[in-house]
């Protein structure tokens, strides 16, 4: 009877996963693709504790039990600014469960040949080095160690001979009965790999390695669905493993990098030296009632949200603006940047958390033509996304990095907290510029007074 039952839910499991993935790629279905996703893992893990071969559930309610008190406070208590960081932690949850499960079958008595043992290999490495990988991605983002590329003589070739070591005992253990050091071995050189891979990346580059961990996750998951002969486990595994691989692609693209760039360029090193040079140039600034003032008398305004609008929380104050400003009939537009914020989407989340119509949620591309012909372009907490310099200088780190025009807009109102850069870690030329006022202060309290002048002048 179940083994009739079992292939039915798990084709139902398989087909939300895919219109999860489907719909999940446009702001107006998110949240249902979310929905359909939690009904189909639920689905598959129903069907998973009705196989035959679960014969004792006692350490699988345990296990149910830890994860849920682990996982139930992450969830409602992490805000909305920390995301990533949670992202970065589920990556590495994900990742040691196949690594794990990889480990377990290994130690179990028979150990596998020829194929399976290859697909053990390769989920166990990619497991593992994925577990640390996110920890350390964790760490930075949460800056609990330098977000900034720590870097020194001869790493890239250090970090390559830890990974062909482990490839060359991985294709060992494949090709013949290897001794007993030889799976601790290669369990070591892949975490120590995993930590390599990350410690030389700056945060400007952290939300394509987000998406870059998460397709390693995915692969190891097919891979243990191989080794377990689960065929859901190799569906699910390959829509998360393409999925990341594609997402890393469009946020390279988005940089105009390449992966080998992402992975060894150490992006985001000049900082110490970008800083220097910030206080010795004059700006011209503005105060909340004139920057008012300025937006009640505009046609059309485009709004830039950047990391500095997440740190805020500005996003509904945002949202009172947009109202206070659309009622004059002013057309508001939002230009969403792939690679704002520490994640990709980072800034179309916060934007949905506060009712922002999706349709003013304008990518770059969309986006880029009107800002000739816009009154106000007010960037709020953007930084490297901005700078002209990537158009301009071809000795900076980030030229020929697609931006938004922001500089082309007829006024540009930038919110921030100080002249300090972003991510990247250099000075942002369109703080200077002659259309270019900066409204210094938190973003949120900063909006919030906009919003009060904008009420008290009607």
């Amino acid at each position: 009877m179940i083994e009739n039952v079992l292939p039915a839910i798990y084709l139902l499991a398989s087909v939300g996963f895919i219109l999860a993935v489907k719909w999940m790629n446009n702001p107006a279905t998110a949240r249902r693709g979310v929905i359909i996703g939690e009904i189909g893992m639920l689905l598959a893990v129903i069907g998973t504790l009705l196989r035959p071969e679960v014969v004792e559930y006692r350490w699988i309610l345990i296990g149910l039990g830890i994860g849920s008190a682990i996982g139930a406070p992450l969830a409602y208590l992490m805000p909305m600014t920390a995301v990533p960081q949670l992202t970065a932690l589920s990556h590495a949850f994900g990742a040691l469960a196949s690594a794990l499960i990889g480990t377990a079958e290994y130690y179990k008595g028979e150990i596998p040949l020829g194929f399976p043992m290859g697909a053990l290999v390769l989920e166990s490495l990619l497991g593992f080095l994925t577990t640390t990988a996110s920890i350390i991605a964790f760490a930075k983002l949460q800056e609990l160690m330098p977000t900034r590329p720590m870097t020194y003589k001869g790493q890239n070739v250090v970090s390559l001979s830890m990974l062909t070591a482990a490839i060359v005992i991985g294709g060992w253990m494949v090709a013949a009965p290897a001794p007993t050091w030889a799976f601790p071995a290669f369990i070591a050189l892949a975490m120590g790999f995993g930590i390599m891979l990350v410690i030389p990346i700056g945060g400007a580059d952290m939300p394509t390695v987000i998406a870059l961990l998460n397709s390693y996750a995915g692969v190891a998951a097919a891979a243990m669905g191989f080794v377990l002969n689960n065929r859901l486990l190799i569906i699910a595994g390959a829509l998360n493993g393409s999925a990341g691989l594609i997402l890393s692609i469009i946020m390279c693209k988005a940089m105009n990098r390449s992966f080998t760039n992402v992975l060894f360029g150490a992006f985001g090193q000049l900082a110490a030296a970008a800083t220097g040079t910030v206080a010795q140039r004059p700006v011209r600034s503005a105060t909340p009632d004139e920057a008012a003032s300025i937006l009640d008398s505009a046609r059309s305004v485009i709004v830039i949200p950047g990391y500095g609008m997440a740190v805020a929380q500005a996003q509904h104050k945002i949202r009172e603006l947009y109202d206070a400003l659309t009622k004059r009939g002013i057309d508001v537009k939002f230009a969403i940047h792939p690679v704002a914020g520490r994640m990709p989407g980072h800034m179309n989340v916060l934007l949905a958390e506060a009712d922002i119509p999706y349709d003013k949620l304008l990518e770059m591309d969309e986006i880029n033509g009107d800002f000739p012909n816009t009154d106000v372009a007010l960037v709020i907490g953007a930084n490297d996304v901005v700078n002209p310099l990537a158009r301009t200088d071809k000795t900076s780190p980030i030229y020929g990095t697609p931006i938004l025009d922001a500089d082309r807009a007829r006024t540009v109102m930038v919110i921030k907290r100080s002249m300090s850069p972003g991510f990247a870690g250099i000075d942002n030329e369109l703080y200077y510029m002659n259309n270019t006022l900066m409204l210094f202060g938190d973003a949120k309290n900063f909006v919030a007074g906009i919003v009060k002048e904008l009420a008290g002048s009607h």
